[in-house]
């Protein structure tokens, strides 16, 4: 029986139909508006049924015993233990005390809100995402420019400029589009410092110096407004701040800019007057944006660039969503007055979404270690592997193993499950129907809708938080018997259902797709227009124009120490096989440790003897791991690439232990994982 549902398997939240026979899972194909021989292929997806069935999954609660060993409980079991350190904390009148750390796997939308509610309600402000690590902190900075993130149109874009990206490997949707529009002759500029398979496609590939993004994005601001290529209409009907940036965009010549941040000036040059005299066109930014330590001001440079060609929510350009109101229920009213989150010290982050609340996940191990801005004694970790997936993962251990309850909620057994005091098994995407933040950021909304049976004892996320809450003495906050409930409730501004949702797989649109909302409505900023000088920055002390203070001195962890750590250590790539630490378990996927290497120049290879294949020892600061040698031209010379995410299947290959989170960037809390300065030496 072929069934509609959303893989979430990986952030992209993908429309798929899948077969089933007999109540199993056998298949999985994604949609597309191109043809089945035309489109990316997604390993994970073509793998689901062993994900699924794998005999690695948690299927059954755990609870550790004195001697330290797992046994196997009753959900009732699990969870009144679980319930009854929430109540042991509450009566010492030290909710906050308690916190949940929420990790990618198990969506933003819907499960996030619950998670909230359940803290909100209980009475601490510590639900605490990994935004800071991720994309939202790239959305607070096209918030804070434009009034939300934009999504690009590439398929009808006439020229694409993807930026620290590469949806063959994230979204899938997006390279069939990406690929779709090239193949009609769009023009595509890749900025990337790795020779990717779509920097190889590209018109023009500009092989950044790791962590300069932000001066390469002021030159070529500087270059469409010295060449007047800039949209003038646009500019000056609905924009602010124009002449502050052209000001601050002066100081960075192309000339002077490119040769230090290991590009050729006319081939900026060049990218910057395609990209602008091409219409219409689009701007894909990514994760390789994302863990810098410069990230907010470098995503507001980037994102600038929209507003000074007019491509923004324009058809073919960067269009801005159209969200779908929802009935609040983070029930932030709830939380007791004069209580701050952890994440306090970010303030301008935590605030500027309506939904996000606290995202800077680094705050938790500060709170478990140092007591800073005070303690957390008990952490629920949902859907995530903060000893894998955190900066300095092994001060990121130290604090899972001094917290006095750990709780994880998983599919499969992780470096920070096996910490745990207990263990709740988490159905898989196919086994719970919810509502992702995909389908209520913008039309239309399609149902991540259950097609399969929870695999043994797992249960869906949402039944084990309403569970939870009802018997920490949340009954009344969580009344509903099911999730389609709990759904409906949810979508009631809108008058869309469940059973609806469920009769259109391919998704109920509340109000048709609209260009230019600007013209009417304005932009959702304080000043209502595109803002290339925020005065809400400059009044909390920041630059209101990226870099009109200049270009921060160390955007590379450990550049202060170069002449002991001489090479840029790279943190990549995020292989389609994979997501983030999981699914290295499945041997389909696994191949053999496949892809798990240090790509490494021939001139660096060169100058210790270094051979394909050979062990490398890689130090930082902080740490060292050891992994095999590829000598590869994908790099630059002066930087290797280390596979990441490899740290779940084996201690020894973890690229957090090389990196750093006492360095952070002031605004949203992001430490430098993506890049750092670090020593290479063959292992002899």
């Amino acid at each position: 029986m072929k069934k509609d549902t959303v893989c979430r398997m990986c952030s992209s939240c993908c429309p798929v139909e899948v077969e089933v026979v007999v109540g199993k899972l056998v298949s999985a194909q994604r949609k597309s508006f191109l043809s089945q021989d035309k489109r990316s292929p997604c390993l994970k997806l073509q793998a689901a049924a062993d994900i699924v069935y794998s005999e690695k999954r948690l299927t059954t609660p755990l609870i550790r015993q004195k001697d330290g060993a797992f046994r196997q409980a009753g959900w009732d079991e699990a969870l009144d233990l679980v319930a009854s350190r929430f109540q042991h904390y509450k009566k010492q009148t030290h909710p906050e005390a308690v916190g949940w750390l929420r990790g990618m796997a198990a969506d933003w939308g819907s499960p996030w809100d619950y998670a909230n509610r359940l803290m909100n309600c209980y009475g601490s402000p510590n639900t605490i995402g990994n935004g800071s690590i991720c994309f939202v902190a790239r959305e607070m900075a096209h918030t804070y420019t434009y009034g939300a993130m934009a999504f690009a149109e590439a398929a009808r874009a006439g020229c694409i400029l993807v930026w620290g990206k590469h949806d063959a490997d994230t979204a899938l949707g997006v390279a069939d589009a990406i690929n779709h529009a090239v193949s009609n002759g769009a023009k595509l500029i890749v900025v990337d410092p790795v020779q990717t398979p779509l920097a190889r496609r590209a018109d023009i590939w500009l092989q950044i110096k790791p962590g300069h993004d932000g001066l390469l994005a002021m030159a070529m601001i500087n270059e469409i407004i010295s060449q007047d290529l800039q949209d003038h209409e646009f500019i000056e009907c609905f924009t602010t701040g124009f002449d502050q940036l052209r000001e601050v965009a002066s100081r960075h010549a192309i000339d002077t800019i490119a040769p230090d941040i290991w590009l050729n000036p006319q081939q900026v040059r060049e990218a910057a007057r395609l990209y602008a005299t091409t219409k219409p066109a689009c701007l894909i930014d990514g994760n390789g944006l994302d863990m810098q330590l410069d990230i907010f001001q470098s995503t507001r440079a980037v994102a600038c660039l929209r507003g000074l060609t007019g491509n923004i929510d324009r058809p073919g350009g960067d269009v801005l969503p159209q969200p779908i109101p929802l009935h609040p229920f983070q029930a932030r009213d709830r939380l007791p007055t004069g209580v701050a989150p952890i994440t306090a010290a970010y303030p301008l982050f935590n605030t500027f979404s309506a939904s996000w609340g606290n995202q800077v996940q680094s705050c938790v191990v500060d709170a478990i270690l140092d007591q800073k801005p005070y303690g957390l004694k008990m952490l629920v970790v949902q859907a995530g592997n903060p000893v894998v997936t955190m900066a300095d993962s092994s001060r990121a251990r130290r604090a899972m193993e001094a917290l006095e309850f750990l709780v994880v909620i998983d599919l499969f057994m992780t470096r920070t499950a096996e910490l745990a005091d207990v263990i709740l098994p988490a159905a898989g995407c196919f086994e719970k129907t919810q509502l992702n933040r995909a389908a209520t950021r913008n039309n239309p909304i399609i149902l991540q809708n259950q097609v399969i049976e929870p695999v043994g004892q797992s249960w869906p996320d949402w039944k084990i938080v309403f569970e939870l809450g009802r018997r920490i003495g949340l009954e009344q906050e969580f009344p509903w018997p099911t999730v389609e409930a709990a759904i409906d409730e949810q979508l009631a501004p809108v008058g869309v259902t469940v059973e609806q949702l469920r009769q259109n797989p391919e998704g109920v649109r509340v109000e048709g797709l609209r260009h230019e909302k600007y013209r009417q409505e304005g932009f959702a900023t304080p000043s209502g227009k595109f803002e290339f000088f925020s005065r809400r920055l400059q009044e909390s002390g920041f630059a209101g124009v990226p870099y009109e203070d200049g270009f921060p001195e160390n955007v590379i962890s450990f550049s202060e120490r170069q002449e002991e750590f001489p090479l840029i250590g790279i943190s990549g790539r995020r292989d389609i096989r994979f997501t983030n630490s999981q699914y290295r378990t499945i041997p389909v996927l696994l191949k053999n440790e496949e892809g798990c290497v240090v790509d490494i120049h021939p001139v660096d290879a060169a100058s210790q003897q270094i051979k394909d294949g050979d062990l490398l020892q890689i130090t930082t600061p902080k740490g060292t791991i050891t992994m095999s040698a590829r000598v590869s031209s994908l790099v630059h010379p002066g930087s290797i690439r280390i596979a990441w995410g490899w740290g779940d299947y084996n201690p020894d290959w973890n690229l957090n232990t090389l990196t750093d989170d006492d360095t952070r960037n002031p605004i949203t809390g992001t430490p430098g994982q993506r890049t750092f300065m670090c020593r290479v030496e063959k292992v002899r």
